[in-house]
């Protein structure tokens, strides 16, 4: 006796899968937008009222995110603008700024969480200081709020002089 499923108790079967496929797809945290920071809410600690961004802006595709940082400029000098794409690939980015201690060299890369809600940023930056070769490695991690209006940005650093911790929280604009 030969069994067969006719195409309409196929399209049955199949059709449920297809769109629970589709319905149960994690959908990737929106971090586009200019930001501006809510010292109020942040911990930005010793030395992160010096280096936290006061302002962001940042444009995302599904393969890169490109983000543009606003610091304050050093001994009261205009602020600076890092600009820095990193690819959602895992791949490592080189980037050279200029700022307040001079120039330095960046190596960076993302990723996403398992539930694409966050991601996090580790970089390594090497600059000359007062003192000779200065290194500092880190964790940057991102998260926003349910409504989508606010972005944490939870920093870790590791260099010569210790570790450090902060914690900005923006506002989007």
């Amino acid at each position: 006796m030969k069994r067969y499923i006719s195409k309409s108790m196929l399209a049955l079967l199949v059709t449920p899968a297809l769109l629970l496929s589709f319905v149960l797809m994690p959908e990737k945290s929106k971090f586009e937008g200019s930001w501006k920071l809510n010292e109020s809410k942040s911990e930005l600690g010793d030395f992160g009222g010096r280096f936290a961004a006061r302002k962001m802006k940042v444009e995302q595709k599904n393969d890169a995110i490109t983000i543009a940082k606003t610091t304050p400029g050093f001994n009261d000098g205009p602020d600076v603008v890092r600009t820095e794409t990193l690819t959602f690939d895992g791949k490592t980015v080189e980037s050279t700024n200029q700022g307040g201690f001079g120039t330095s060299k960046r190596k960076a890369s993302i990723k996403w969480s398992a539930d694409e809600k966050s991601f996090v940023i580790t970089q390594n930056t090497s600059f000359e200081g007062q003192n000779g070769p200065l290194e500092i490695s880190g964790t940057e991690t991102w998260t926003l709020s349910p409504d989508g209006k606010s972005l944490t940005a939870e920093t870790h650093n590791t260099s010569p002089q210790g570790e450090y911790a902060m914690k900005a929280v923006y506002d989007k604009e």
